[in-house]
């Protein structure tokens, strides 16, 4: 197979005087004046241990037949599973995949193995996220996040059918199918794409490993969350299948719930890069660019925040991956008045229904031929 490497996009230099050095300054003063680590906290280790309880303690009754002869009890089981998901994904594994549990990178490497337990792979997770939408936040053909099936048109600079017309409605169905897929055939096709691209050599591991410890995980995967339902839940299958569902429609609703409207977002600038002597180039810095794209909301929603893992504070998230979740809402205020001092964007809904109906919003306008195509 030939490699085809990503075209590399180059970023407008940050400046003298720049905006992120001015607000990286500020807020390691606010660490070093506070004598505050900005890894986690005794919170966040509390939070990472009901998390856990909150996934595996249903799971437990599950397979020791806790409830068989309650059917909505049992369901309700897989229901508290699919919110321990979510929770395990926003606000364990997301953390310690950006090495924000500890400077030592043993403990965050054995954190962030939680996401091969809920059926994931931290390999193929790292690049879409880590390196591809971190960096290339809503710039079509390079943020994996953006690039989905072809009935989704999630930047005005993607192609447009006419059943993205419709798209407001039937977009939320695949949302809830987000994890189901995520954890039975999207690592697999991403893995092959990003051998593709030569993506695989960073993260030293060949397509051949990839593929065997993906095969390997999902074996383990399946076979803890149905098989032994199946062999010891005292329930028939179609009701272990049930609930299984309901667990994952949860999680995959909720997520992208969260995700989405931190970017797809009509004051994002969904910019694309320009080719100069060869070399795409991008009008403004990186920092720019995550802010002219990045939206936050319920800023003042303290236990939302909390369930989320702080992905409310999503512009805080960017500029600062590496800081712990746990304070994105003391620097916010920080990072908030140096991007007006700057005189820069800083986009922010009140509340989580308001940027769900915004996003909603969004999508019906993605879906007209007219905007950018």
């Amino acid at each position: 197979m030939k490699i085809e490497k990503i075209d590399i996009v180059r970023f407008a230099p940050r400046g003298k005087d720049s905006f992120i050095e001015a607000v990286t300054s500020k807020v390691k003063a606010y660490f070093e004046t506070n004598d505050i680590s900005p890894y986690a906290n005794t919170g966040m280790w509390v939070k990472t241990i009901v998390m856990l309880l909150l996934y595996f303690v249903p799971y437990i009754f599950i397979v020791t037949g806790f409830g068989a002869n309650n059917i909505w009890l049992f369901f309700g089981l897989w229901f508290l599973m699919g919110w321990g998901m979510i929770g395990l994904g926003t606000s364990v594994m997301h953390d310690a995949n950006h090495g924000t549990y500890s400077p030592n990178k043993k403990v965050n490497t054995t954190i962030g193995y939680i996401l091969e337990i809920i059926g994931g792979y931290t390999v193929t997770w790292k690049i879409q996220h880590n390196v591809l939408h971190h960096t290339y936040t809503n710039i079509a053909g390079l943020d994996d996040d953006i690039n989905s099936i072809v009935l989704l048109r999630l930047s005005p600079r993607q192609p447009w059918h006419w059943f993205h017309r419709y798209q407001y409605i039937y977009t939320w169905f695949f949302y809830m199918i987000m994890t189901l897929f995520w954890m039975t055939a999207k690592d697999y096709l991403q893995v092959v794409r990003y051998k593709h691209h030569d993506l695989l050599i960073k993260q030293k591991v060949s397509l051949k490993q990839a593929i065997f410890h993906i095969t390997l995980y999902k074996l383990f995967y399946y076979g803890y969350v149905l098989v032994l339902p199946l062999l010891f839940s005292g329930q028939p299958w179609y009701y272990v299948l049930t609930g299984f569902f309901i667990m994952h429609f949860i999680a995959g609703l909720f997520l992208s719930s969260v995700f989405q409207p931190s970017h797809i977002m009509e004051a994002s600038a969904f910019s694309l890069p320009v080719t100069i002597d060869g070399t795409k180039h991008m009008e403004d810095s990186w920092a720019i660019h995550e802010l002219a794209n990045t939206t936050n909301f319920a800023p003042n929603n303290r236990m939302l925040s909390w369930f989320i893992g702080g992905l409310n504070f999503q512009i805080e998230h960017h500029l600062f991956t590496g800081v712990c979740h746990v304070h994105y809402k003391k620097i916010a205020p920080i990072v908030k008045a140096t991007t007006a001092a700057f005189k820069l964007p800083y986009h922010e809904q009140p509340t989580f229904f308001r940027a769900l109906l915004e996003h909603g919003r969004m999508l019906k306008k993605l879906g007209k031929k007219s905007l950018y195509a």
